[in-house]
């Protein structure tokens, strides 16, 4: 048989050993749409020719006399083995008794089933994961740490906070990880809301509200949204297990100041005293002040620079008796307020220490953070402006001191 030139047209009228010069020759004659050009090694196979010039692979046979044709694909994708493998297996299917279109749409449904089956299987803790995950870059390093402690086990030996247990107790949300989302119904929430009240209302006010931030979060992305009802931790009988929360007030009074110096400045541990004696003077915040770094004091020019939750950092003066409290302090390392036994070699907060000097002087129930109220009250006896004040302690403009 004489071998085809390359510029010789294609005779669409007969069937044809199909190459890939003879595919590419092939071109629609003008006035029609489309036409085929049939293939001799496998009688199902068709190459559609179309007026725009697209070329695919089809495979065409009759069905209940009736004409069925499918498209395998773009000849740029298929080899024309791989089209007639394809053609053949459509045509053994046919002739078994089958209707390709029904095998696979019967497939594509199972696929979709079973990719519905994994989706309803997704965990909050699944979901949780990617959450945290997603969110971290634009968290500050508190709000990462508190999602992290909702899901934590518990179970962890620890020396303060646990009550006498010894051991750390699961997270708020520990409980909720291995529910489904879609069984994340209001009624299940609203049974760990009357939980979570009734044992730690103030812990498991902040989860919930990071599980409504959860929430909303999954309603917005597509592998979750149509497995979360964005409104289950919404309800009114949800809301009403914390309750409203209670603003603290506890702070030293003017007439205090004197017994409550006196018990703190008896502790034997001169760091504990003195940092004690620092979150009164300055007004900053517990964390703040036990992250102080001996770079953070400057006592040429007497002050000291605070790392700042509300903007990156603020100064504050560094007065004469402050001044002889830091400057005995043991260099043991990098940080102010020093301690032998922690891990992280800084002191932690000074709970017990505050406690026992607070009942020496005779007072009551005044918390570490106490402390950082009594300054701005106290601030005030100086006729202070609060304007000043608030800098100092680095609130919020018109936000924190105006609202309390």
């Amino acid at each position: 048989m004489t071998r085809p030139k390359n510029q010789e047209k294609v005779d669409f009228s007969a069937p044809h050993d199909l190459t890939t010069g003879m595919v590419e020759r092939a071109s629609c004659p003008q006035g029609k749409q489309q036409v085929f050009l049939r293939d001799t090694k496998s009688p199902g196979l068709r190459v559609r020719v179309t007026a725009a010039g697209a070329k695919s692979f089809v495979f065409e046979a009759k069905l209940n006399r009736n004409t069925l044709r499918r498209t395998i694909g773009d000849v740029r994708a298929w080899t024309i083995d791989g089209a007639r493998a394809e053609a053949n297996r459509l045509r053994v299917t046919l002739d078994s008794g089958f209707d390709p279109r029904v095998l696979d749409k019967q497939r594509e449904e199972a696929k979709l089933e079973k990719a519905k089956e994994l989706a309803r299987a997704v965990t909050l803790g699944d979901a949780w994961k990617v959450y945290i995950a997603e969110r971290t870059k634009t968290w500050r390093p508190r709000t990462l740490d508190d999602h992290l402690r909702m899901t934590e086990p518990g179970g962890k030996k620890a020396n303060r906070g646990t009550r006498g247990r010894g051991l750390t107790i699961p997270g708020p949300i520990y409980s909720l990880l291995q529910v489904r989302l879609v069984d994340l119904t209001p009624e299940v929430v609203e049974r760990w809301a009357r939980t979570q009240g009734e044992e730690r209302p103030t812990a498991g006010r902040l989860a919930w509200r990071c599980l409504k931030a959860f929430l909303n979060w999954c309603s917005t992305e597509t592998d979750y949204k149509h497995l979360v009802n964005a409104q289950a931790a919404t309800t009114r009988k949800t809301r009403e297990s914390f309750g409203k929360p209670v603003a603290r007030k506890d702070a030293l009074e003017r007439n205090q100041l004197a017994a409550w110096f006196k018990a703190v400045r008896t502790i034997e541990n001169p760091v504990v005293s003195a940092v004690l004696q620092v979150m009164l003077l300055s007004g900053a915040r517990e964390n703040e002040v036990l992250s102080l770094r001996w770079s953070d004091v400057n006592f040429h020019w007497r002050r000291i620079v605070i790392k700042d939750k509300v903007e990156s950092s603020r100064e504050i003066p560094l007065t004469n008796y402050m001044v002889s409290l830091l400057e005995p302090l043991p260099r043991l390392n990098e940080w102010v307020f020093s301690s032998k036994t922690s891990a992280s070699g800084a002191l932690s907060i000074p709970s017990k220490a505050m406690k026992a000097a607070c009942n020496e002087a005779g007072i009551d129930h005044l918390t570490i953070h106490g402390l950082r109220r009594s300054f701005g009250s106290l601030a005030e006896w100086l006729d202070i402006p609060t304007g000043i004040v608030s800098q100092i302690m680095g609130h919020k403009p018109s936000a924190t001191a105006e609202k309390h």
